[in-house]
């Protein structure tokens, strides 16, 4: 059964006044100066699909030396945004000093970066900060893929009574290759949907993509994992931006973006549609058992190599043997229409679990 954490939400669409489902949360990286942030958002606010308009002022940094903010004074820009505009403004916050003087200035949403959310630490700083305070607070995924933290910062603020509350999926730092700065992890915020399942989830495909070309497939993605919006960064220059120039969208670009993608519904009214959808699922329902049932078959007869192995003093790893069996099923599942890197995952697994019950079985000891 999967673990259920209970929070107090108060629903997306009870307190988001403007009712612009997906929710969208667009702005540049940083604030760079009053011109740059009233530029930007006057062309953003031409977009009717943006909600609110996002700005980091304080900037943390992987190293020093790197543009770092403009601090307190870039609030007094946020607030000429907000009157010439109309749009409510957001920005970054890590510790308490920052929630104060954000308060203080009227900004209208406050979120939790990814090098915060890690530290439960400057979370509980930030929640103390919030108490008796009613804001919208979004809660970014930590820098690495470890969801309990996410779902502990999650607690952590909603424990101090902000019931409008947002997660955002911001992709994860890996060694890995990959063509996105920040690996997607897809199987995360959905892991995260069984488990709050009232938290509403946006994505923030420029972090993830690193790079414009990507934020389309990125986008549209998201939405059709069912997440609720996007907070994306957008710039009215974003080659003379100080911070992260390669994956901001002018407001052109991205309203051109916002046109072009395809919300999809989670459930639909055709009859014949949940007929035929509820037969495919019983064959996946009866599927899943058969293959459960092979694997349970499986490792008892993994158990009894174990068993052979032990009362011939022969070591578990057999690497050669191990080489062999990749190969080979690799090369079945690629003739049969599987990905390999989805074959060789499922096998990786497979054998983990053969190595953990041949363990057992070579230290129980005789009664």
């Amino acid at each position: 059964m999967i673990m259920t954490v209970d929070l107090n939400i108060n629903p997306l669409t009870n307190w988001l006044t403007d009712k612009k489902i997906p929710l969208v949360i667009a702005g540049p990286c940083s604030a760079e100066s009053e011109e740059q942030m009233l530029a930007t958002a006057r062309e953003l606010v031409k977009n009717q699909k943006i909600s609110y308009f996002r700005a980091g002022i304080w900037k943390p940094r992987t190293r020093p030396g790197s543009f770092e903010g403009m601090g307190v004074e870039a609030l007094r820009w946020m607030q000429a945004v907000k009157e010439e505009t109309g749009l409510k403004v957001a920005t970054e916050v890590a510790n308490t000093d920052h929630v104060e003087v954000c308060l203080e200035h009227g900004v209208d949403l406050l979120w939790i970066g990814a090098r915060t959310s890690v530290n439960p630490f400057s979370v509980q700083e930030i929640a103390n900060a919030l108490k008796g305070v009613d804001i919208p607070v979004a809660v970014k995924n930590p820098i690495n893929p470890d969801l309990q933290l996410w779902v502990g910062a999650l607690e952590r603020i909603n424990k101090a009574g902000i019931d409008h509350l947002i997660a955002i999926h911001r992709g994860f730092s890996s060694f890995e290759k990959s063509p996105f700065r920040n690996q997607p992890l897809w199987e995360f915020p959905i892991e995260l949907k069984s488990i709050c399942p009232d938290v509403p989830i946006l994505c923030d495909p420029s972090h993830i993509a690193g790079t414009r070309d990507l934020i389309p497939f990125i986008s549209q993605k998201a939405l059709d994992m069912d997440m609720d919006g996007f907070m994306i960064e957008s710039h009215i220059n974003p080659m003379a931006a100080l911070s992260d120039a390669d994956q901001q969208l002018t407001p052109n670009a991205l309203d051109d973006l916002l046109n072009d993608l395809i919300v999809r519904l989670a459930t639909t009214k055709n009859e014949e549609f949940k007929t035929q959808l509820d037969d495919l699922r019983r064959l996946i329902d009866d599927l899943d058992e058969e293959i459960t049932q092979k694997f349970s078959a499986r490792m008892d007869v993994a158990e009894k190599i174990g068993e052979y192995k032990k009362e011939n003093n022969v070591t578990i790893l057999q690497v050669k043997r191990w080489e062999e069996l990749i190969s080979d099923r690799l090369s079945i599942a690629t003739a049969m229409g599987l990905s390999e890197d989805f074959m060789r995952g499922v096998l990786k697994l497979v054998h983990k679990e053969s190595i953990r019950r041949q363990t057992e079985v070579m230290n129980k000891q005789k009664v």
